[in-house]
């Protein structure tokens, strides 16, 4: 049992959809992610993913690009990057960490030291979008077998001959892209979303969180409503891009939370 299966241990007894907040780490600087990092638990969040900048990230729309970009001129690295985790490590130790990026910075650093540092900082899952299943014995097998989930995801466009595939060496929870395109683009739709993540779950017990395209706290209770849980990124993204204050992000936060735990 990984922190990540304890969170949705949790929050299904206690009847409540998981909330969470993705964050580009080292955006706009190491000091101010940190000091947002840190605020999420107590804003609501129930699950922390926490984003490695890298040059060329191909899912993502211009919020996400922008922060990396503005990530990796401040000087943020991969070990900055673990470091934030140790740092909430120090005070909380139940709030599961997933690092979301690319392939290249954790095979740069090389899988084994990567996955043996991420242990010790306290990280729980990965979400590596550019490794299909055809590459789980490149970071996803040894990855589970150091005690990380790893988490796939699924998109519209996953039909039901690809699904097992994709679900086949997934843990933690399953990531359901709700738009077709990158982060940021269109607005999710829960009409549109429920009948994906009901195919989704008749093939898995795993939850199913949904990300890509939510807002707003109505729209957070609205796909929660649906599925097991909501992720939300580009919007938190777009608050530090406007220069708003650690508090004034984290209070941005709190209403997303609160809307999907309405759900």
């Amino acid at each position: 049992m990984t922190r990540i299966d304890d969170t949705f241990a949790r929050l299904q007894a206690e009847g409540k959809k998981a909330f969470v907040a993705y964050v580009m780490a080292g955006d706009p600087d190491y000091e101010t992610s940190l000091e947002v990092v840190r605020g999420l638990p107590g804003a609501g969040v129930d699950i922390i993913e926490l984003g490695m900048p890298f040059t060329d990230p191909m899912a993502d729309g211009p919020t996400i690009q922008l922060a990396g970009q503005r990530a990796l001129e401040g000087g943020q690295t991969l070990e900055k990057t673990l470091q934030i985790a140790r740092e909430l490590r120090k005070d909380d130790d139940t709030t599961p960490i997933v690092m979301m990026g690319y392939y290249n910075p954790i095979y740069s650093r090389g899988v084994d030291r990567f996955l043996a540092d991420a242990k010790e900082a306290g990280i729980d899952g990965l979400i590596v979008v550019d490794l299909p299943p055809e590459e789980d014995e490149e970071l996803c097998i040894p990855a589970q077998k150091a005690g990380l989930n790893f988490i796939r995801l699924a998109t519209p466009t996953t039909d039901d001959k690809r699904l097992p595939k994709v679900l086949q060496n997934t843990s933690g929870f399953v990531y359901y892209v709700s738009i077709t395109g990158i982060t940021g683009a269109a607005e999710a739709q829960a009409g549109d979303v429920a009948p994906e993540v009901a195919r989704i779950k008749a093939q898995t017990d795993l939850p199913v969180i949904v990300g890509f395209g939510i807002k707003t706290p109505d729209a957070a209770e609205a796909i929660a409503g649906v599925a097991d849980g909501c992720v939300v990124g580009s919007a938190i993204v777009g608050e530090i891009a406007a220069g708003r204050t650690p508090v004034d992000v984290l209070s941005f936060v709190k209403g997303l939370a609160d809307g999907a735990h309405r759900a």
